[in-house]
Order: C-alpha cells, then structure tokens, then sequence
C-alpha cells in the first residue's frame, strides 16, 4: 500500500480554502428576496444570510395595529433569511462537486462546518 503524497494533500487543502473562500465572497453578492403580507414587507438578505434591506408599504404601517407590522416583519425576514440559507446550499454544492467525489459526504450538512 502506498503512503499518501503528503505535500499533495496540502495542496488540495490549500486549493479547497481558496475555492471556499471565493465562494463566500460569492455568496456576499447573492441576493434574494421575500414577500409577506401579499408584498406588504419586502425583505432583501444576502447569501451570507444576512438582511440588507426591507421594504414596508406605506398602507402597512397603522399606528394602532403595530403588531401586525411587527408580525409580518418577522415573518418577511424569516423567509428571506431560509431563502438566503437554500441559495447559499446551492452554490456551496457546486464547490463540493468539484472538491469532493459526489458532491460531499452523503447524509453530512457540510454548512454547519462553515463550508
């Protein structure tokens, strides 16, 4: 059996940092966007999950009904950030498939380890 090429496996560590690396920088410039209140709040977050903006009609914002604003502000921002999640798993499995034979470790969530 033969010794694995050590300098080789850096090499390919070296190569899968700098490919995830660009990807994160990727994700920073991916946008999506979701709605709630039939487009009431628009809610605007990055691949990086990260909101950056919100949109509020002006017939949303009541003075007596703050709850409700309230409510579909939440709800805007919780499907922006699942959308934002589901692109960012997308382009990350495009890394993987290049970096790892059949896209990953099969039944492994390779985001929860920052990839």
């Amino acid at each position: 059996m033969s010794q694995p090429n050590m300098a080789d496996m850096f090499g390919k560590i070296s190569n899968m940092q700098a490919k995830m690396k660009e990807v994160q920088d990727k994700l920073g410039e991916l946008t999506v966007e979701a709605e709630a209140g039939g487009g009431m709040v628009k809610v605007t977050a990055n691949g990086n999950r990260k909101v950056v903006s919100i949109a509020l009609d002006k017939d949303v914002i009541d003075p007596e009904d703050q709850e409700m604003l309230e409510d579909l502000i939440v709800a805007g921002v919780n499907k922006a950030l699942d959308k934002a999640e589901d692109a960012a798993k997308e382009k990350m499995q495009e890394v993987y498939k290049d970096i790892l034979p059949g896209g990953g470790i099969p039944g492994m969530d390779m985001s929860k380890l920052g990839l």
